[in-house]
Protein backbone atom coordinates (compact mmCIF):
# COMPACT_ATOMS: atom_id res chain seq x y z
CA UNK A 1 0.00 0.00 0.00
CA UNK A 2 2.73 2.64 1.28
CA UNK A 3 4.67 1.62 -2.47
CA UNK A 4 1.32 2.84 -4.54
CA UNK A 5 1.18 5.75 -2.16
CA UNK A 6 4.71 6.97 -3.41
CA UNK A 7 4.01 6.20 -6.80
CA UNK A 8 0.99 8.52 -7.16
CA UNK A 9 3.08 11.22 -5.01
CA UNK A 10 6.04 11.16 -6.71
CA UNK A 11 4.71 10.77 -10.46
CA UNK A 12 0.58 11.98 -10.53
CA UNK A 13 1.79 15.18 -8.78
CA UNK A 14 3.97 16.31 -12.07
CA UNK A 15 0.75 15.82 -14.08
CA UNK A 16 -1.21 17.61 -12.27
CA UNK A 17 -3.73 19.69 -13.16
CA UNK A 18 -2.50 23.85 -12.86
CA UNK A 19 -5.17 26.06 -11.29
CA UNK A 20 -7.20 27.39 -13.54
CA UNK A 21 -8.55 30.81 -13.36
CA UNK A 22 -11.76 32.91 -14.98
CA UNK A 23 -8.80 35.49 -16.84
CA UNK A 24 -7.61 31.86 -17.85
CA UNK A 25 -10.54 30.68 -19.57
CA UNK A 26 -11.05 34.76 -21.18
CA UNK A 27 -7.69 34.12 -22.45
CA UNK A 28 -8.60 31.00 -24.37
CA UNK A 29 -11.90 31.89 -25.48
CA UNK A 30 -9.55 35.12 -26.73
CA UNK A 31 -6.72 33.41 -28.40
CA UNK A 32 -8.93 30.56 -30.11
CA UNK A 33 -11.16 33.93 -31.09
CA UNK A 34 -8.35 35.09 -33.13
CA UNK A 35 -6.37 32.16 -34.41
CA UNK A 36 -10.01 31.56 -36.05
CA UNK A 37 -10.84 34.83 -37.46
CA UNK A 38 -6.71 34.17 -38.66
CA UNK A 39 -7.60 30.86 -40.56
CA UNK A 40 -10.76 32.46 -42.32
CA UNK A 41 -8.80 35.09 -43.15
CA UNK A 42 -5.53 32.96 -45.05
CA UNK A 43 -8.48 30.79 -46.51
CA UNK A 44 -10.07 33.40 -48.05
CA UNK A 45 -7.26 35.69 -49.68
CA UNK A 46 -3.96 34.72 -51.66
CA UNK A 47 -2.23 34.11 -47.89
CA UNK A 48 -3.35 30.50 -48.20
CA UNK A 49 -1.04 30.11 -51.07
CA UNK A 50 2.04 32.00 -49.04
CA UNK A 51 1.56 29.80 -45.90
CA UNK A 52 1.69 26.69 -48.45
CA UNK A 53 5.24 27.93 -49.62
CA UNK A 54 6.39 28.39 -45.98
CA UNK A 55 5.35 25.13 -44.93
CA UNK A 56 7.25 23.84 -47.99
CA UNK A 57 10.64 26.28 -46.66
CA UNK A 58 10.06 24.84 -43.34
CA UNK A 59 10.24 21.42 -44.78
CA UNK A 60 13.56 22.09 -46.46
CA UNK A 61 14.90 23.97 -43.74
CA UNK A 62 14.52 20.69 -41.22
CA UNK A 63 15.57 18.64 -43.82
CA UNK A 64 18.86 20.91 -43.89
CA UNK A 65 19.20 20.64 -39.84
CA UNK A 66 19.23 17.34 -39.92
CA UNK A 67 21.70 16.97 -42.39
CA UNK A 68 23.53 19.35 -41.21
CA UNK A 69 23.75 21.66 -44.59
CA UNK A 70 25.59 24.81 -43.13
CA UNK A 71 25.00 26.76 -46.26
CA UNK A 72 21.34 26.20 -46.32
CA UNK A 73 21.22 27.48 -43.01
CA UNK A 74 23.39 30.08 -43.31
CA UNK A 75 21.04 31.30 -46.44
CA UNK A 76 18.05 30.77 -44.13
CA UNK A 77 19.54 32.78 -41.21
CA UNK A 78 20.11 35.62 -42.95
CA UNK A 79 17.22 35.79 -45.49
CA UNK A 80 14.44 35.58 -43.06
CA UNK A 81 14.29 38.83 -42.00
CA UNK A 82 13.90 40.62 -45.05
CA UNK A 83 11.51 38.02 -45.92
CA UNK A 84 9.64 38.50 -43.48
CA UNK A 85 9.63 42.43 -44.39
CA UNK A 86 8.96 41.02 -48.22
CA UNK A 87 5.99 39.23 -47.32
CA UNK A 88 4.43 42.34 -45.14
CA UNK A 89 5.08 44.86 -48.57
CA UNK A 90 3.37 41.63 -51.22
CA UNK A 91 0.62 41.17 -48.83
CA UNK A 92 -0.42 44.97 -47.76
CA UNK A 93 -3.44 45.07 -49.30
CA UNK A 94 -4.44 42.18 -47.73
CA UNK A 95 -3.69 43.42 -44.56
CA UNK A 96 -5.15 46.45 -44.75
CA UNK A 97 -8.37 44.97 -46.19
CA UNK A 98 -8.17 42.64 -42.92
CA UNK A 99 -7.52 45.71 -40.32
CA UNK A 100 -10.48 47.41 -41.95
CA UNK A 101 -12.73 45.04 -41.78
CA UNK A 102 -11.83 44.72 -38.27
CA UNK A 103 -12.34 48.17 -37.70
CA UNK A 104 -16.02 47.85 -39.45
CA UNK A 105 -17.17 45.47 -37.21
CA UNK A 106 -19.06 47.02 -34.05
CA UNK A 107 -18.03 44.70 -31.11
CA UNK A 108 -18.31 47.54 -28.56
CA UNK A 109 -21.91 48.64 -29.84
CA UNK A 110 -23.55 45.58 -29.99
CA UNK A 111 -22.54 44.73 -26.36
CA UNK A 112 -23.67 48.06 -24.98
CA UNK A 113 -26.47 49.82 -27.57
CA UNK A 114 -25.32 53.55 -26.74
CA UNK A 115 -28.02 56.18 -27.74
CA UNK A 116 -26.71 58.12 -30.31
CA UNK A 117 -28.07 60.42 -32.71
CA UNK A 118 -27.45 57.99 -35.70
CA UNK A 119 -29.62 54.96 -34.35
CA UNK A 120 -32.37 57.39 -33.66
CA UNK A 121 -32.85 58.44 -37.43
CA UNK A 122 -33.06 56.20 -40.36
CA UNK A 123 -30.68 56.81 -43.29
CA UNK A 124 -33.08 57.63 -45.75
CA UNK A 125 -36.65 57.65 -46.38
CA UNK A 126 -39.02 54.87 -47.57
CA UNK A 127 -39.81 57.53 -50.66
CA UNK A 128 -36.00 57.67 -51.34
CA UNK A 129 -36.08 53.24 -51.31
CA UNK A 130 -39.36 53.72 -53.62
CA UNK A 131 -37.77 55.83 -56.49
CA UNK A 132 -34.01 53.81 -56.15
CA UNK A 133 -36.01 50.79 -56.96
CA UNK A 134 -38.27 52.72 -59.53
CA UNK A 135 -35.84 53.99 -61.84
CA UNK A 136 -33.53 50.85 -61.25
CA UNK A 137 -35.55 48.30 -62.64
CA UNK A 138 -36.69 51.43 -65.42
CA UNK A 139 -32.90 51.27 -66.35
CA UNK A 140 -32.88 47.61 -66.53
CA UNK A 141 -36.08 47.54 -68.69
CA UNK A 142 -33.72 49.68 -71.39
CA UNK A 143 -30.52 47.87 -70.67
CA UNK A 144 -29.09 50.87 -69.38
CA UNK A 145 -25.85 50.52 -67.28
CA UNK A 146 -26.28 52.04 -63.53
CA UNK A 147 -23.81 52.23 -60.97
CA UNK A 148 -25.67 53.12 -57.55
CA UNK A 149 -23.27 53.49 -54.06
CA UNK A 150 -25.50 54.34 -51.05
CA UNK A 151 -23.64 55.74 -48.31
CA UNK A 152 -24.04 54.10 -44.84
CA UNK A 153 -21.70 54.60 -41.81
CA UNK A 154 -18.48 55.13 -43.83
CA UNK A 155 -18.21 58.53 -44.92
CA UNK A 156 -17.42 58.62 -48.69
CA UNK A 157 -16.13 61.85 -49.20
CA UNK A 158 -12.88 60.69 -50.74
CA UNK A 159 -14.78 58.84 -53.70
CA UNK A 160 -16.80 61.77 -53.85
CA UNK A 161 -14.17 64.70 -54.69
CA UNK A 162 -13.48 62.43 -57.94
CA UNK A 163 -16.58 63.36 -59.41
CA UNK A 164 -18.84 65.94 -59.94
CA UNK A 165 -21.04 67.49 -57.10
CA UNK A 166 -24.81 67.74 -57.59
CA UNK A 167 -26.70 67.88 -53.78
CA UNK A 168 -30.09 66.84 -55.41
CA UNK A 169 -32.84 65.62 -54.10
CA UNK A 170 -33.62 62.02 -55.92
CA UNK A 171 -36.04 61.22 -58.08
CA UNK A 172 -36.40 58.55 -60.39
CA UNK A 173 -36.54 60.68 -64.01
CA UNK A 174 -33.02 62.32 -62.75
CA UNK A 175 -31.59 58.58 -62.08
CA UNK A 176 -32.54 57.90 -65.17
CA UNK A 177 -31.46 60.94 -66.98
CA UNK A 178 -28.15 60.87 -65.31
CA UNK A 179 -27.66 57.56 -66.80
CA UNK A 180 -29.32 57.90 -70.09
CA UNK A 181 -25.99 57.12 -72.93
CA UNK A 182 -24.56 59.85 -74.54
CA UNK A 183 -25.24 62.22 -71.32
CA UNK A 184 -22.08 64.47 -69.75
CA UNK A 185 -22.71 62.45 -66.07
CA UNK A 186 -23.40 59.00 -67.79
CA UNK A 187 -20.05 57.71 -67.03
CA UNK A 188 -18.48 56.23 -63.43
CA UNK A 189 -20.58 55.79 -59.96
CA UNK A 190 -22.87 57.87 -58.46
CA UNK A 191 -23.10 58.37 -54.81
CA UNK A 192 -26.36 58.74 -52.48
CA UNK A 193 -26.15 60.35 -48.62
CA UNK A 194 -29.53 59.80 -46.91
CA UNK A 195 -31.76 61.24 -49.16
CA UNK A 196 -29.66 63.19 -51.83
CA UNK A 197 -28.07 62.78 -54.41
CA UNK A 198 -24.32 64.30 -53.56
CA UNK A 199 -22.06 63.43 -56.86
CA UNK A 200 -22.18 62.01 -60.12
CA UNK A 201 -19.60 60.48 -62.75
CA UNK A 202 -17.83 59.63 -59.43
CA UNK A 203 -14.46 56.46 -59.85
CA UNK A 204 -14.61 53.85 -57.97
CA UNK A 205 -11.52 51.29 -56.70
CA UNK A 206 -11.53 47.62 -58.85
CA UNK A 207 -11.93 44.84 -56.90
CA UNK A 208 -9.17 42.16 -57.22
CA UNK A 209 -11.25 39.11 -56.71
CA UNK A 210 -10.29 36.02 -58.56
CA UNK A 211 -13.61 34.42 -57.50
CA UNK A 212 -15.39 36.72 -59.37
CA UNK A 213 -17.17 35.54 -62.81
CA UNK A 214 -15.16 36.40 -65.41
CA UNK A 215 -18.30 37.72 -67.91
CA UNK A 216 -18.72 40.59 -65.29
CA UNK A 217 -17.17 43.94 -66.38
CA UNK A 218 -15.99 46.77 -65.12
CA UNK A 219 -19.03 48.28 -63.75
CA UNK A 220 -19.13 44.93 -61.27
CA UNK A 221 -15.96 44.95 -60.53
CA UNK A 222 -16.17 48.51 -59.49
CA UNK A 223 -18.99 47.44 -57.18
CA UNK A 224 -17.67 45.06 -55.47
CA UNK A 225 -14.58 46.95 -55.33
CA UNK A 226 -16.04 49.85 -53.19
CA UNK A 227 -18.17 47.15 -51.34
CA UNK A 228 -14.83 45.67 -50.36
CA UNK A 229 -13.30 49.06 -48.97
CA UNK A 230 -16.36 50.79 -47.27
CA UNK A 231 -19.57 49.46 -45.81
CA UNK A 232 -22.01 51.08 -48.41
CA UNK A 233 -24.41 48.95 -51.00
CA UNK A 234 -24.04 49.24 -54.46
CA UNK A 235 -26.26 48.41 -56.94
CA UNK A 236 -25.20 47.71 -60.25
CA UNK A 237 -27.99 47.51 -63.97
CA UNK A 238 -26.18 45.13 -66.37
CA UNK A 239 -25.80 47.79 -69.70
CA UNK A 240 -25.65 43.97 -71.46
CA UNK A 241 -28.23 41.67 -69.51
CA UNK A 242 -30.50 44.51 -67.89
CA UNK A 243 -29.64 42.44 -64.82
CA UNK A 244 -30.01 44.14 -61.25
CA UNK A 245 -27.30 43.28 -59.02
CA UNK A 246 -26.32 44.58 -55.21
CA UNK A 247 -23.01 44.48 -53.31
CA UNK A 248 -22.44 44.94 -49.83
CA UNK A 249 -19.11 43.74 -47.78
CA UNK A 250 -17.64 42.67 -50.94
CA UNK A 251 -20.23 39.99 -51.57
CA UNK A 252 -21.87 40.47 -55.44
CA UNK A 253 -25.78 38.89 -55.31
CA UNK A 254 -26.61 39.13 -58.99
CA UNK A 255 -30.23 38.93 -60.33
CA UNK A 256 -32.32 40.85 -57.80
CA UNK A 257 -35.72 41.39 -58.34
CA UNK A 258 -37.79 44.17 -57.11
CA UNK A 259 -39.02 43.44 -54.07
CA UNK A 260 -35.56 41.77 -52.96
CA UNK A 261 -33.96 45.31 -53.80
CA UNK A 262 -36.80 47.02 -51.58
CA UNK A 263 -36.16 44.85 -48.73
CA UNK A 264 -32.51 44.77 -49.19
CA UNK A 265 -32.68 48.82 -48.70
CA UNK A 266 -35.32 48.39 -45.88
CA UNK A 267 -33.10 46.28 -44.03
CA UNK A 268 -30.52 49.07 -44.10
CA UNK A 269 -32.52 51.88 -43.50
CA UNK A 270 -31.87 51.89 -39.41
CA UNK A 271 -35.83 53.09 -39.16
CA UNK A 272 -36.28 53.15 -35.21
CA UNK A 273 -39.09 55.63 -33.74
CA UNK A 274 -37.88 58.14 -31.57
CA UNK A 275 -38.53 56.59 -27.89
CA UNK A 276 -36.37 53.66 -28.88
CA UNK A 277 -36.12 51.21 -26.06
CA UNK A 278 -31.73 51.27 -25.64
CA UNK A 279 -29.44 51.63 -23.12
CA UNK A 280 -28.95 55.07 -22.17
CA UNK A 281 -25.98 56.30 -20.09
CA UNK A 282 -28.38 58.86 -18.68
CA UNK A 283 -30.56 56.76 -18.18
CA UNK A 284 -30.87 57.11 -14.11
CA UNK A 285 -30.26 60.66 -13.93
CA UNK A 286 -33.51 61.15 -16.23
CA UNK A 287 -34.97 58.92 -13.39
CA UNK A 288 -33.34 61.47 -10.58
CA UNK A 289 -35.03 64.50 -12.46
CA UNK A 290 -38.42 63.05 -12.48
CA UNK A 291 -38.81 62.40 -8.68
CA UNK A 292 -37.64 65.78 -7.83
CA UNK A 293 -40.25 67.09 -10.30
CA UNK A 294 -42.53 65.18 -8.28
Amino acid sequence: MDIIKTFFEKYLTVVSLPKITVIDVLEILIIAFALYHIIIWVKKTRAWMLVKGIIVLCIFCIIAIVLDMSVILWIFKNTIGVGITAIIIVFQPELRKALEQLGRKNYISSIIPFDDQKDKYERFSDRTISEIVRATFEMAKTKTGALIVIERDIDLNEYERTGIILDSVISSQLLINIFEHNTPLHDGAIIIRGNRIVAATCYLPLSDNMELSKDLGTRHRAGVGISEVTDSITIIVSEETGKVSIASEGVLKRSVDGEQLKEYLTRYQKKKSADSKKIKLWKGRKKNERKADE
